[in-house]
Formats: structure tokens, sequence, C-alpha cells
């Protein structure tokens, strides 16, 4: 991966984070009493809207340019529809792994599911953007580079720690706190991604080779 192709995908991971900070920010303009704690579904629903409109760009960016053949619209409308089953099917993965980590069974099962929808929206769509639904493309990506979504995986997971503690924090209510640790975690994840690629670029190239 050469020093300009590294460039753009930062330029770009900024704009995914800046898509973040604008979820936080710019619903207060229009709703009344918005708020990321209490009305965290609404900011959930938000935010990934605002990151998905945005990995297009990553991928319009970093992608190569695509053959006739698959710029064709029958190629599109099939990759499109195909993309949003992979990620219903992500959403009900993560909702099922919830629940079998202790997650609510019947009550506040939207509060699961968004939650769900937010964490498939961190992991899946960039995937989805850029390589389309390719799963033995997404393991290979992820053996090179996995960092965003480990990152923000992790990242839910440490914020439950706290949940069950008896600290009383508006907060520790179910599933803000492991949102939080998700967007955090992928965050941190989108900025040290292309470091890490830009310090192990010369290994990945001979990899590629």
């Amino acid at each position: 991966m050469k020093d300009i192709d590294i460039k753009r995908l930062l330029y770009t991971h900024l704009l995914c984070v800046f898509s973040i900070i604008l979820s936080v920010f710019i619903p207060s303009f229009f709703l009344e009493n918005f708020s990321i704690l209490e009305t965290h579904l609404t900011w959930l629903c938000i935010c990934s809207g605002f990151v998905t409109a945005v990995n297009p760009v990553l991928y319009f960016v970093v992608k190569p340019n695509a053959s006739s053949k698959r710029s064709s619209l029958s190629h599109k409308v099939t990759r499109f529809l195909k993309c949003c089953i992979y990620f219903l099917m992500s959403c009900f993965t993560f909702h099922i792994i919830f629940v079998l980590y202790g997650a609510p069974l019947i009550e506040l099962v939207l509060e699961t599911f968004l939650f769900a929808v937010i964490l498939s929206t961190f992991t899946t769509i960039p995937c989805l953007c850029l390589l389309g639904p390719n799963l033995k493309a997404w393991l290979r990506a992820f053996s090179r580079n996995g960092i965003t979504t480990i990152s923000s995986c992790v990242g839910a997971w440490l914020r439950a720690l706290p949940i069950p503690l008896d600290w009383e924090r508006p907060w520790q209510v179910w599933p803000i706190s492991c949102t939080l640790g998700a967007t955090f975690g992928y965050v941190a994840g989108l900025v040290t991604s292309p470091l890490w690629i830009y310090w192990n670029r010369k290994q990945l190239t001979y990899k590629n080779n």
C-alpha cells in the first residue's frame, strides 16, 4: 500500500470520526431534549445512519476502478441486495450473541437489537463497502488488519463490566455503557488502523506479492 493511499485512508477514517461527532451535536438543533443518555435509542439510530452514509465515501476513495462488467446496473443491484442481507444477518448474529452473554431475552429487545445494529455498522458496513458480500475476502482482510473490528468489540465488552455494579449511574442502563464503549473503540480503531498499516506496509506488500 503506497503512502498516498494510506493518507487517503486516514482522511476517510477521520471523516468517519467526524460523522460520529456530528451525530452527537446536530440532532440537538432539531430534537428537543436530545442527549446521548436520555434519548440513547434515538442517538443509536442517528449515529448508525451517519456512519453508514459516510462509508460509501471510503469505498469510492480506496476501492480501485471496477471493471465494466461489475459496473453494470444489474451487478450493482445484486450486490446491494446481498449487502443488505449480510448486514441483517450480522445484526441478528450480534443480537443472539448478546443474549447468550446475558442480555435480556424478552425485555429490552429493541435496545439489544439497536446495540447489534450499531456494532454491525462499525464492523460489517466497512467490509461490505470495500469488499462486498465476499466472506473469503473479509477473512483475508481481517487476518491482516482487523483493528477497527477488534477495537469496537473489545470496547463494547470492557464497558459491559461496570453494568452489574451498584453505582446507579445513568450510563449503566443497558446498553448505554456497551454502545459507548463500542463507539470509543471504533474511533480508536479508525485512528490507529492507518498508522498500523503505515508501520507494517512493507510486510503487507510482501504478503500481497
